[in-house]
């Protein structure tokens, strides 16, 4: 039944556009009732996005039985969930993405249900990377990152009118996804580190610490607690030596 009241409500789309369709017009298309357009669609808006809600839950399903070794990897398989749905209808996908252009309702509507696609991929990698310190960033900068990527592959071949592999552009894209995300994290080095690298010889745990070059640099490394009159003449001297 969802499948005839979609069908019907797009004839009427196709035909009348959009706006000038009421639930009405599309009931009576499909030789139903009022009241079972409202069982299987909340609104008008609804009928245009028939298989979101199935897809949705194929998804969460999905994430909830992957391996947790590969997060990164298991959001972007999850991403594919969708593209499969589209790429399984062209012409109504791309009837729909025509039509969803046209519409600024749609487009709104389209973007919520985007939005829900994107919070149940970040709540996926919340539970691998945790709520705390950098966790939960990490967790939504990638799950927008999948979602924009799979988005803009997906866009390539419904502007295309559904020629050629849909699949292609979707996995080169996140394909770049991957490379970013599953880098190790590369800890931040230390002020030291730092500060051997720009100097490019060790610096000792107190005293005075002399660059080379054009422009020398002086570092200062004391204990806390140092006086200052023991630092500014550590200083003088170090200048003094220079």
């Amino acid at each position: 039944m969802r499948e005839v009241l979609a069908q019907a409500a797009f004839q009427l789309f196709l035909e009348r556009g959009f706006e000038r369709t009421t639930v009405d017009d599309i009931v009576a298309r499909a030789g139903v009732g009022r009241r079972s357009f409202f069982r299987y669609f909340p609104s008008k808006e609804d009928v245009v996005f028939p298989d979101h809600e199935r897809c949705l839950a194929e998804m969460t399903e999905f994430l909830a039985a992957v391996d947790d070794g590969d997060p990164v990897g298991a959001v972007c398989d999850a991403a594919r969930i969708v593209l499969r749905m589209y790429a399984a209808d062209p012409e109504f996908s791309v009837q729909r993405y025509r039509l969803t252009r046209e519409v600024p309702g749609l487009r709104t509507y389209e973007l919520s249900v985007v939005r829900r696609y994107e919070q149940t991929l970040a709540g996926h990698l919340r539970g691998r990377f945790g709520a705390d310190g950098d966790g939960e960033l990490r967790a939504e900068v990638i799950a927008a990152s999948v979602v924009a990527a799979h988005n803009n592959g997906l866009r390539l071949w419904l502007r295309s009118g559904g020629e050629g592999d849909p699949e292609a552009a979707v996995d080169h894209a996140l394909d770049l996804v991957r490379d970013v995300w599953e880098r190790p994290a590369s800890p931040s080095p230390s002020l030291e580190e730092q500060l051997e690298k720009h100097l490019e010889k060790p610096v000792p745990a107190g005293g005075i610490t002399a660059g080379s070059g054009d422009s020398e640099v002086i570092v200062m490394v004391a204990a806390k607690g140092t006086p200052m009159w023991r630092v500014v003449q550590q200083i003088e001297a170090a200048v003094g030596e220079s």
